[in-house]
């Protein structure tokens, strides 16, 4: 059922998940049946959501943007916006293609207070509504939700913006993409270079949304000009700010350990809340992070993609060190992961490319074991839920897997609603 909202229309309302698919220019407020929509009735569905939106409209209505005031009341309002949504510790890195609705709901299950989209490019994600429908679904549990943007142009990047802005409580731009991507693309780290180009991204869309605007960046290799950046970006009416402590040319993260003194730095040389990333492997250095930087929240990325349950205290056999207290967890592994993962999916879908790369990270320990099982996922150039589904079966037929330990003084409590009970 497709239904169009004055201003920002969602696009194709899918009643099963609820997902908002963001569509196209504005359009009179009308509502259209669509052929694939099933026979029942669903006026009612239809008009909760429409509500659901209606007021998220209005409530950003009653918030003003903030180019009218001063630099104490924008500090004052971005811990209160922080504050309103519960001063979330735990979150969800923005990852290309790896951190869409059904992996960012599996994460928030187990432990992670919010989440960040994929990274979107702004000037696609305007000018193309195949590229909004898939690369951005969201549903009403998806909350708090950062929305990330890569782009070069201010007024590209506030025409995409607008088109989230009543589905998220930042929109995020993207200014620490080190990948040769975003060289060709003039966008990420490399826009370091073009101080006076990124402040005027964050002050345009400071002036006329009214969600607060975060930024994503990366460290210089002088302390003093990260620093300075972040301060400047502060300047801007940036609300909230996430570090990366490695630079722009420190790629490998598993050879450079981020800089958690650059980013306890900055968090000392701002006002406004700091995410810290970088590190992040398991639930003690979310814990330690957090300690030892003063920062607001911890993001983590790659070993979430091997492990979803990080946040709730299980790890990988790769980060139980010599003479540490942990168990073996005969209740959960990361083929449970993946088949929580796989439903999800079937929830809310996803480009089955997104699907394919999971699959390959939770069970990549599993398939360095059983080879030939990878071999054949890797030959299926059509993928069904029914062949992933019969694959796990074939690994779990084949003999134990490899484990998620927890160690005692983590144990981790999933309530009956699903929702992990946070341990910091």
């Amino acid at each position: 059922m497709k239904f169009k909202l004055p201003i920002l229309p969602l696009s194709s309302l899918k009643p099963k998940s609820q997902m908002a698919s963001l569509l196209t220019a504005a359009e009179p407020q009308t509502r259209t049946p669509h052929p694939s929509d099933p026979p029942e009735d669903l006026d009612d569905v239809l008009c909760s959501a429409q509500q659901q939106a209606e007021q998220q409209q209005l409530a950003l209505a009653e918030t003003p943007p903030s180019r009218s005031l001063s630099a104490e009341s924008r500090i004052e309002r971005a811990w209160a916006h922080w504050t309103k949504l519960g001063r979330p510790k735990l979150i969800v890195a923005p990852m290309v293609d790896n951190s869409e609705l059904p992996f960012r709901m599996l994460c928030r299950k187990y432990g992670a207070d919010a989440a960040y989209t994929p990274m979107l490019h702004s000037r696609i994600f305007n000018e193309t509504e195949k590229y909004r429908n898939q690369e951005f679904t969201t549903c009403k549990e998806d909350r708090p939700l950062f929305v990330q943007f890569c782009a070069n142009d201010p007024e590209v990047l506030l025409e995409a913006a607008k088109r989230v802005e009543p589905y998220c409580d930042y929109v995020d731009i993207n200014l620490g993409c080190p990948q040769r991507i975003a060289r060709r693309g003039n966008y990420g780290a490399f826009l370091m270079d073009k101080l006076p180009l990124v402040k005027s991204l964050v002050e345009n869309l400071v002036a006329n949304l009214h969600v607060p605007v975060s930024c994503k960046i990366r460290i210089f290799p002088k302390l003093d000009d990260t620093i300075n950046y972040a301060r400047m970006l502060e300047d801007a009416g940036c609300s909230l700010l996430a570090v990366h402590g490695r630079t722009r040319d420190e790629k490998d993260q598993k050879k450079v350990r981020a800089n958690w003194d650059a980013i306890k730095a900055v968090k000392n040389s701002v006002k406004i809340p700091v995410i810290a990333n970088g590190n992040i492997r398991h639930l003690d250095d979310a814990h330690d992070c957090l300690k030892y930087t003063g920062a607001d929240g911890v993001l983590s990325a790659e070993s979430l993609l091997e492990n979803p349950a990080l946040f709730t205290g299980f790890r990988t056999a790769e980060w139980v060190e010599e003479g540490e207290e942990c168990k073996k967890d005969r209740k959960l592994d990361q083929a449970d992961l993946l088949v929580e993962y796989l439903k999800l999916c079937e929830q809310y879908p996803v480009p089955w490319r997104m699907i394919r790369a999971h699959v390959h990270k939770m069970l990549g320990d599993w398939f360095r074991m059983h080879p030939h099982i990878r071999e054949d996922f890797n030959a299926q150039h059509i993928l069904t839920f029914e062949f992933l589904y019969n694959m796990v079966d074939r690994l779990r037929e084949l003999g134990e897997g490899t484990p998620l330990y927890l160690k005692d003084t983590n144990a981790a409590r999933i309530p009956e609603n699903g929702l992990a009970m946070s341990a910091v």
